[in-house]
């Protein structure tokens, strides 16, 4: 099945046939993203598309399947750039134009990641499912080579087998979150390591938490009574729908309710932290 994160369209043409086609999501792991907008030019945030609102709807879009599969856990792969972050609300989807911007918006879209696990761990507690949010250190990957040039990749590249972890060292901290035992205590929290970590201020500010929550929806085109039906998976979408920030009350309830996908996952756990 497709999957393109920068597509609402392609995330809920996926969520439809996973749903219609897999009776079982014990596990998400949302561990696509992108760095740099690259040649692309989009009349929105690109970086917050991919690494934040894309998995949101996916979540969203599946979250009946994994309450049926209980206990089951969400893992979103976010960064120690988080910390750099810093959620504009008034520009949150304006779009990127230089690697200054991407910067920016890369650490931004991360420290979404992060705040996006804390609300959802509030929105679904005594469901029987867990989030987490994983950081899987410096690893050796095209995330960010991709945008080297040419010129600069043969010196580079050697530079990132000795100094980076591989792929398979990378996942770790994932695959801790997703598999380790007993972890339910600590739904909400960031992860890296294989191990808890304290994050900034700005990374459990819960009322910017539920903030960035509702402004998600509004990005993603989703409704009240779509998050309470999921049979409306199949009624048309804006694929960019226009989003005008509210006053958002921070007594109202929050509304109860990432790019890889597991239905049963059998790789055995590395148990040594990388």
């Amino acid at each position: 099945m497709a999957l393109d994160l920068a597509s609402l369209a392609s995330v809920r043409a996926f969520a439809t046939a996973f749903l219609h086609s897999e009776p079982r999501l014990d596990f998400l792991i949302h561990n696509a993203g992108i760095s740099s907008c690259g040649r692309t030019r989009e009349p929105f945030n690109l970086l917050l598309r991919v690494n934040h609102v894309g998995p949101f709807l996916l979540t969203q879009l599946l979250l009946s399947r994994l309450k049926m599969c209980t206990p089951s856990r969400v893992v979103v792969v976010s960064s120690a750039a988080h910390r750099r972050g810093r959620l504009d609300f008034a520009r949150l989807n304006h779009p990127v134009v230089g690697w200054q911007q991407e910067l920016r918006a890369y650490a931004d879209s991360k420290l979404a990641n992060v705040l996006f696990v804390r609300e959802l761990a509030t929105q679904l507690e005594g469901t029987g499912v867990t989030c987490y949010a994983a950081h899987p250190g410096p690893v050796n990957s095209e995330l960010f080579l991709r945008h080297v040039p040419g010129w600069l990749r043969p010196l580079l590249c050697p530079l990132a087998w000795l100094v980076l972890r591989t792929p398979r060292g990378g996942a770790q901290t994932s695959l801790y979150c997703a598999l380790q035992e007993g972890l339910e205590p600590l739904s909400g929290r960031y992860f890296a390591n294989c191990h808890v970590e304290e994050v900034p201020p700005a990374a459990r500010d819960d009322r910017a938490a539920h903030r960035l929550w509702e402004v998600s929806k509004r990005l993603a085109g989703l409704g009240q009574e779509e998050e309470e039906a999921p049979s409306s998976l199949s009624r048309p979408h804006p694929e960019d729908p226009t989003v005008t920030e509210p006053h958002t009350n921070p007594h109202s309830s929050p509304d109860s309710s990432k790019l890889t996908h597991r239905s049963r996952m059998k790789t055995e756990l590395k148990t040594s932290a990388s």
